[in-house]
């Protein structure tokens, strides 16, 4: 794959398009996890220039669900900001029964849909794969923009398959940083944890 030329970063080959991603990328989760409206704008340009490196690699459902973080960075960013009441902005809460039910089913109907799609209108290699990490990045997002907590269990799964799904397409910097991703992640459900509401 050559995206504006090729770059050697250590054992890494990557390009400067996606090293900009990346460090934007690190940085939007690095301050999710410390609960600042940041994360978003910083959000914002990660998914735009992944956008671009997904399409290319033919990971169609991943380019997809970066034009809906898009969406949801500038929702987030507003839902985080917005005042809720006379004190302040929204707080860290737990999803209900009811919304875990419907989160859980919309992610299997996004699933099913997307799936379809790949599969008869794309050449992707890994369309189930595809599907399935889009699915739950979609259900985690949405969780995220209304400080649920449970939307950090979401990302340490699909990041967790997303680290090994973008190694097996070459794109080692980019399956480095869902690495870290991961791990931010998990720090991140421990320290939103610990600000819940008793």
């Amino acid at each position: 794959m050559d995206l504006a030329g090729t770059i050697q970063l250590g054992p890494f080959e990557t390009t400067y398009p996606e090293v900009t991603a990346v460090a934007f990328g690190l940085a939007c989760v690095w301050f999710m996890k410390k609960e600042s409206a940041w994360a978003f704008p910083l959000g914002i340009v990660n998914v735009l220039i992944y956008i671009y490196i997904f399409f290319i690699s033919r990971l169609y459902a991943n380019a997809a669900i970066n034009a809906f973080f898009f969406v949801m960075s500038v929702y987030g960013w507003y839902n985080w900001t917005r005042k809720t009441d006379g004190e302040g902005t929204i707080r860290i809460s737990r999803c209900s029964r009811r919304e875990m039910a419907l989160n859980l089913a919309a992610a299997v109907v996004f699933f099913i849909a997307i799936r379809w799609v790949l599969i008869r209108y794309t050449e992707s290699p890994v369309p189930g794969w595809d599907a399935a990490t889009t699915a739950v990045y979609m259900v985690a997002q949405w969780l995220l923009s209304r400080k649920r907590i449970e939307n950090w269990l979401l990302w340490i799964s699909a990041d967790s398959v997303m680290t090994v799904l973008l190694a097996w397409q070459g794109l080692w910097f980019s399956s480095f940083q869902y690495l870290v991703f991961t791990i931010i992640a998990i720090l991140g459900y421990r320290e939103w944890r610990a600000k819940l509401p008793v």
